[in-house]
């Protein structure tokens, strides 16, 4: 389906990991061009003319070119903020963010190879290492600010950004090892990768943080 210059964005989706139509054709198009001319080779310009849309409609829907791997991720961080907060506050820390982090990262069946594409781009291309800073600092709040949250520590606390970091760490060995290995899906991966972290974190080790904190 190809948009008008005057058809307004899509509302934000609900809960759910099917991307709005418009996100998902300029999405697909864009990776069909970066892969087979370069990230860097390809222009906006280029882009919105495959997508059959103007330049100022790619604009509506994605801040800048470096933002177009990154598919509809604020959207996503939200929904993992919010399966985060339905989860039972007896089950351990470290289930409730491995299961959270696995939602995160489920797509439909449809959308795996363009996801497989995101990913080498992203973990590949030197223009796009320093824009995914920032990607992955938002990422990484939301665990920091979940941990914080159940410990009762703040956010920038020590043990929330470790946990926080170290989830992420782990993620991305994950995703580097799915893009080489073609036997096992990216969940089953990340499902074996966080499940290697022994949650160590008690009502004792938090005490005994503020303590030597303090």
């Amino acid at each position: 389906m190809v948009l008008s210059h005057q058809e307004a964005p899509p509302p934000r989706p609900r809960l759910g990991r099917s991307p709005s139509t418009t996100h998902a054709k300029i999405s697909h198009v864009a990776l069909e061009l970066f892969m087979e001319r370069g990230f860097d080779a390809t222009t906006v310009d280029e882009i919105a003319r495959a997508a059959g849309i103007g330049r100022r409609t790619f604009f509506r829907y994605f801040p800048s070119k470096n933002d177009v791997p990154w598919g509809e991720f604020d959207d996503m961080l939200e929904r993992m903020r919010a399966h985060l907060a339905t989860l039972p506050g007896d089950m351990p820390l470290m289930e409730q963010l491995r299961l959270s982090i696995i939602e995160f990262n489920r797509v439909p069946e449809a959308e795996w190879e363009y996801h497989r594409r995101r990913m080498e781009l992203l973990l590949n291309v030197p223009t796009l290492l320093a824009h995914s800073t920032l990607r992955y600092r938002a990422w990484r709040q939301v665990v920091a600010d979940h941990v914080a949250r159940r410990l009762e520590l703040p956010e920038d606390d020590l043990i929330p950004q470790t946990m926080a970091w170290t989830c992420l760490g782990v993620c991305l060995a994950a995703y580097e090892q799915w893009l080489t290995d073609g036997e096992r899906t990216l969940l089953q991966l990340l499902d074996e990768a966080l499940l290697l972290i022994d949650e160590r974190i008690d009502t004792d080790t938090v005490q005994k943080h503020r303590s030597q904190a303090g």
